[in-house]
């Protein structure tokens, strides 16, 4: 009887050290669900930039609201018949 139960002691340290040291342990498990929270989180930003994108893909598409705008802000363009002024603080 005590082989018994010496060998089913054994047998049960040996699933313990295979479930908290071995390949695809505990820990092992722990880390990679931290590395897919970290990856869905990365996605969900990413897809939030690409909607943005896609957005302003859509406006420069269809509007000419947006290619104004962007001439003005990024170019520095006027329309014809405009007047452009400049308003420099001063500094103190």
């Amino acid at each position: 009887m005590r082989l018994i139960t010496a060998m089913l002691v054994l047998f049960l340290v040996l699933l313990q050290y295979r479930l908290w040291f071995g390949k695809n342990s505990v820990p092992d498990y722990l880390e990679l669900k931290e590395s897919v929270a970290r990856q869905v989180d990365l996605n969900n930003k990413l897809k939030q930039r690409n909607k943005l994108i896609y957005a302003d893909i859509d406006d420069l598409k269809n509007g000419l609201q947006a290619v104004e705008e962007r001439a003005r802000n990024e170019l520095g363009m006027i329309k014809d018949g405009e007047t452009f002024f400049r308003i420099i603080p001063t500094e103190n």
